[in-house]
């Protein structure tokens, strides 16, 4: 009786043993999907001269929610001031002058102006102030841009562009913003 009380004994324990294995691995599955699924989209640009400049620097882009996009941007080279920063249509910033790059991402056809007021581009973003040794360390959240997703509001394969001058806000269609200083390409990657 002892022997088959055991043998019982034995088999409950490797069958909840068993049980047990199989809810942590279907856990750590689950865990694993959650993980995926929260993990926000990420991309990158590296920036380079352009026209002649020594402008480099890099971008990095994480989605924020469904419609904001979280853009961080180092650079260095520049001339102290302002320098408007626009994404432009096209992510090839082959030409010497980055005029391979486009015009403004302007995927609504609205007028040129300023992010936030009245009309602006999807591509109209800021004017940056490089400090006295021509760096620029830069973060905001920007409104209705995504990673991937839908061509109006994805910024996948489009040109960031660093102009000479400061965007006026006004002249259309570009701002009046001068030559092309830096340029690089927006693609999906880790920050």
């Amino acid at each position: 009786m002892k022997t088959r009380l055991g043998i019982i004994a034995f088999c409950l324990a490797v069958a909840m043993a068993c049980t047990t294995a199989k809810k942590e691995e279907d856990h750590d599955d689950m865990d694993m999907e959650a993980v995926e699924e929260t993990t926000p989209a990420t991309a990158v640009a590296t920036l380079n001269s352009a026209s002649g400049s020594s402008v480099t620097g890099t971008a990095t882009f994480e989605q924020v929610d469904a419609m904001t996009v979280k853009m961080s941007l180092e650079v260095q080279g520049l001339t102290p001031g302002e320098h408007a920063l626009h994404l432009h249509q096209n992510g090839d910033c082959s030409a010497p002058d980055a005029s391979s790059a486009g015009g403004h991402w302007n995927p609504g056809g609205m007028e040129h102006g300023e992010r936030g007021e009245g009309q602006f581009h999807a591509g109209d973003v800021i004017n940056l102030i490089a400090d006295a040794d021509g760096k620029v360390s830069w973060s905001q959240d920007i409104k209705g841009w995504t990673i991937g997703g839908d061509e109006s509001t994805n910024i996948l394969n489009k040109g960031i562009i660093i102009h000479e001058k400061l965007d006026d806000f006004k002249t259309q269609p570009t701002g009046a913003a001068g030559g092309r200083v830096a340029c690089g390409v927006i693609v999906e990657g880790s920050m």
